[in-house]
């Protein structure tokens, strides 16, 4: 196979509830989506960067960039062999893993739907139903975020994580599992803590959380295995595995018990699912993660997913979680028990609703041929 076009549109996005983040609260969400075309046959990717480069180095601007002037280039006149991993074509641009990920998830659903057959399955997955888990931020009021976790139970999410900061991490948990004492909770921290948080997060070992996320750093393997040699509660790490070798190193260290792998940070489908045999291979549980990916990106997170040893419930909620409109027919749904069936059609398994991609769109540009 070769990609004939290839075509990058920047969409805004308006979320159902406001985002805080560092450089304010957040209205909408900027997302990259690239469309690759062969023969006819078009497959979707997403770059899971955003604006502002608050969560990783990469922004949806320094994507569009890598993308158009050194990556789109590396693929004119190559043949594809196989849907991924496609790592080798880009071995000359170092970095980038989320505008890489973009471009091999397009390139799979793009095979997928060539062969007719979906995603998932190409990439080795044996699971028809996932289930599925959401993510609370913890700067609105208490009340409020009481009302919000009930409701998401009620829904069924087999796993709610609080995205927590240092300063009052102990009185939220507190009352958060008050409220709900046998609800299965996980924290994140976002890499916002220090050393000098170890005697408040080992004090979270009292309320039987199913994980402590990304506490330190993510370049810092050495404090985490510190930390969890002294804690009950699983570390899980995230931004510290960019790749099989952190994963490989993680192990070893004994600096986790989890993981949370998410195709876009690690540079796509295959090298999650090369992280995903590390921690398979040394007994750590694992999950798929993710943010707040339109449709396109949540459906490549389900089609990883389906691998055998995701054992946690992943980042996988509904769409009306983020969108009131997403950009593909029918949306993600959530069953009454928390789960998320997994689409048996080609490729992604969704329809992608060109109108919609046009509707939020404020940039395209075919940056292949």
């Amino acid at each position: 196979m070769r990609i004939e076009r290839l075509e990058l549109l920047h969409l805004r996005m308006p979320l159902v509830h406001s985002l805080e983040t560092g450089f304010g609260r957040l209205f909408e969400h900027e997302v990259l989506i690239v469309r690759a075309e062969s023969e006819g046959i078009v497959g979707y990717g997403e770059v899971s960067a955003s604006a502002v480069p608050q969560f990783a180095p990469e922004t949806v601007h320094t994507a569009w960039h890598v993308i158009r002037d050194f990556l789109a280039p590396r693929l004119k006149d190559q043949e594809i062999a196989a849907p991924g991993p496609i790592s080798d074509v880009f071995a000359l641009v170092h970095g980038h893993p989320m505008a890489k990920a973009g471009i091999e998830m397009a390139v799979l659903d793009l095979f997928g739907k060539a062969q007719k057959r979906p995603a998932w399955q190409i990439l080795g997955g044996d699971r028809a139903e996932l289930p599925a888990g959401v993510s609370f931020g913890v700067e609105e009021p208490v009340g409020e975020l009481l009302g919000r976790i009930e409701e998401a139970l009620d829904q069924g999410y087999q796993r709610i994580t609080l995205r927590i900061r240092p300063k009052g991490v102990a009185q939220i948990v507190s009352e958060v599992r008050r409220k709900f004492p046998t609800a299965p909770l996980a924290v994140d921290a976002g890499g916002a803590c220090t050393i000098a948080d170890m005697d408040p997060l080992r004090e979270l070992d009292s309320y039987e959380l199913l994980m402590i996320e990304q506490p330190f750093d993510g370049n810092d393997l050495v404090d985490h295995a510190r930390l969890q040699s002294r804690i009950r509660t699983p570390v899980c790490l995230g931004e510290s595995i960019k790749s099989y070798d952190d994963a490989r190193r993680a192990a070893e260290l004994g600096a986790c018990r989890v993981i949370n792998i998410a195709p876009g940070r690690v540079g796509g489908p295959y090298a999650a699912k090369m992280i995903h045999n590390v921690a398979r291979a040394s007994k750590m549980a694992a999950f798929c993660g993710g943010r707040v990916e339109t449709g396109i990106g949540r459906a490549h997170n389900i089609a990883l997913a389906t691998l055998p040893h995701f054992t946690l419930p992943g980042d996988l909620a509904a769409s009306d979680r983020f969108y009131a409109e997403d950009v593909i027919d029918p949306p993600v749904t959530v069953t009454a028990e928390g789960t998320i069936l997994v689409p048996k059609a080609p490729g992604i398994g969704y329809n992608v609703v060109e109108k919609r991609l046009s509707r939020y769109c404020v940039r395209r540009e075919f940056v292949l041929p």
